[in-house]
């Protein structure tokens, strides 16, 4: 019996897993997952270093990635700046209609109120790039609850814009009323009420609204279109329908009256008067969030600190570089408007949305918030014979900006392609407005009397200190030490305009 342990434990390792041959925990072993070490090489750009160089932000140093608290600082006033940049340019549009809006109601309240330059608008106003030629008039459209009624005058170039400055409407030459002036029916944001029949009815998403219209001067004279506004423009609720209170118009010709937006920190200000008066759905949200970024949001007070003033500040005196820059010397071949010439455009492609395909042209959005006023399709649409068209100048043809010490000479070929009449209209660089002079209308068209034409049926027309000798009619002045900028118009343009077969050469430098 010697053996029997051994039997036993033979007979134990038929059934239990403990008993195998060196060979087989070799095998057990080799099976047996391995231990590994966690050391994957990372790609290149991950990584940021701990110590950075930055041109803009000097040393930014980390601690494996995370920023010390010098660093987090830097960023933050950096990012701060960068959105306050951000809300200025993007957002110029939004208070451009906040200085209207301030402009018109000093004048009078709104809704019952018209401003009528009745002798036409000369260069004591602060307005965007007004012309001397045609008749403007305006009111400030302030909704409540219930629809609005604008009842508008025949044969007018219109437009009615949102606070936010969005389009709305077109009426008059342009308009659903086919000139002939008509009742607009404007329905507030998120009205669910009845709406009547008998109305060009629109919707909008602000309360407020800018209504502008242009008038035509007949034999010269602007009194037929004021005649024919104060007997037909009223403005009133739906509700007052049957019986519309009376409107008090006002002569704002040679008035000095402001609608021109701030160009410092304040018009971070004039942004926020709009961002608390309306609905937030009527402006991108992306731009409202540049703005709830340094502190301009719906329904809280903005207060910014010392800190933040400062980075204010700062973004003004950036972004008022950004927008001259990007209006008076454009690097986007699209906001050129003849080929090879001074002539600018910042309605790019004809349109009034700043698109091409499928991209924002932000440059023109910006350059011409800055510089103009009014959003309308009709501004950049083809209609033959209708409206008018623009060209934009802000240097003569060797590139460089105009000099008020200096003259020079337009050349318009012969049989321009209009039904109407052309105009050169002159501007101060710094309101955009009419360049004031000696002159009270800074400006020339082909109706004035006197205007010497070549015989060819060409014209040359000569900006500068003084009129050249003989040229006196064909001379708008300027102001030695200022600087200015030029609109050449046309009104009623035909075909060979929108094909740039026609238009005015760049300016010649005579003296």
């Amino acid at each position: 019996m010697r053996n029997l342990p051994n039997l036993i434990v033979a007979l134990l390792c038929l059934t239990a897993a403990a008993c195998s041959s060196p060979e087989s925990k070799i095998q057990d072993e080799e099976r047996a997952p391995a231990k590994m070490k966690m050391t994957t090489a990372i790609p290149e750009g991950i990584v940021t270093p701990n110590v950075l160089n930055s041109d803009n932000l000097g040393t930014l140093e980390f601690f494996d990635g995370v920023p010390n608290p010098a660093t987090a600082d830097k960023v933050y006033d950096y990012i701060d700046l960068h959105n306050a940049v951000d809300a200025f340019v993007k957002g110029i549009h939004i208070a451009s209609m906040e200085a209207i809006k301030r402009g018109i109601l000093e004048l009078g309240p709104a809704n019952s109120t018209a401003i009528l330059f009745e002798d036409l608008m000369d260069s004591k106003s602060f307005f965007l790039t007004a012309n001397t030629t045609s008749v403007y008039m305006m009111s400030w459209v302030e909704l409540g609850d219930e629809p609005m009624v604008i009842e508008t005058p025949p044969d007018v170039l219109g437009i009615i814009d949102d606070h936010w400055f969005k389009y709305v409407a077109d009426f008059g030459r342009l308009g659903p009323d086919k000139a002939q002036g008509g009742k607009f029916l404007i329905l507030p944001p998120g009205y669910k009420g009845e709406v009547p029949e008998g109305y060009y009815t629109y919707t909008t998403n602000t309360y407020g609204h800018w209504v502008i219209w242009r008038g035509f001067q007949k034999d010269g004279s602007p009194k037929p279109a004021v005649d024919a506004t104060k007997a037909s423009v009223r403005i009133y609720p739906l509700s007052q329908k049957d019986n519309p209170p009376a409107m008090n118009f006002i002569n704002a010709s040679g008035k000095s009256i402001n609608t021109i937006h701030r160009m410092d920190a304040e018009i971070f200000n004039e942004i926020n008067a709009v961002v608390q008066s309306e609905p937030l759905i009527g402006e991108n949200p992306e731009l409202l969030g540049s703005l709830a970024a340094i502190g301009i949001k719906k329904g809280q007070a903005f207060q910014p600190d010392a800190r933040m003033q400062k980075i204010l500040d700062e973004a003004a005196k950036i972004g008022a570089a950004i927008v001259r820059t990007q209006m008076a010397k454009p690097r986007s071949e699209y906001l050129y408007k003849f080929k090879g010439t001074q002539w600018l455009n910042p309605l790019a492609y004809k349109s009034y949305l700043f698109e091409h395909e499928g991209v924002r042209l932000l440059d023109a959005r910006s350059a011409f918030h800055f510089y103009a006023t009014g959003i309308t399709p009709a501004m950049s649409m083809k209609i033959i014979g209708k409206g008018s068209q623009y060209a934009i100048a802000y240097s003569d043809a060797d590139g460089n900006t105009f000099d008020g010490s200096k003259t020079y000479k337009f050349h318009l070929p012969a049989n321009p392609p209009m039904k109407d009449f052309w105009s050169f209209t002159i501007y101060d660089n710094q309101t955009r407005s009419m360049l004031q002079t000696d002159q009270q209308f800074p400006g020339i068209d082909n109706n004035k009397e006197g205007l010497v034409q070549n015989a060819d049926g060409s014209w040359d027309i000569y900006i500068g200190p003084e009129a050249p000798k003989g040229m006196e009619n064909n001379w708008v002045q300027t102001i030695p030490g200022k600087g200015w900028n030029t609109i050449f118009r046309l009104y009623g343009p035909l075909e060979s305009w929108f094909d740039n077969e026609w238009y005015p050469s760049d300016a010649v430098l005579v003296e």
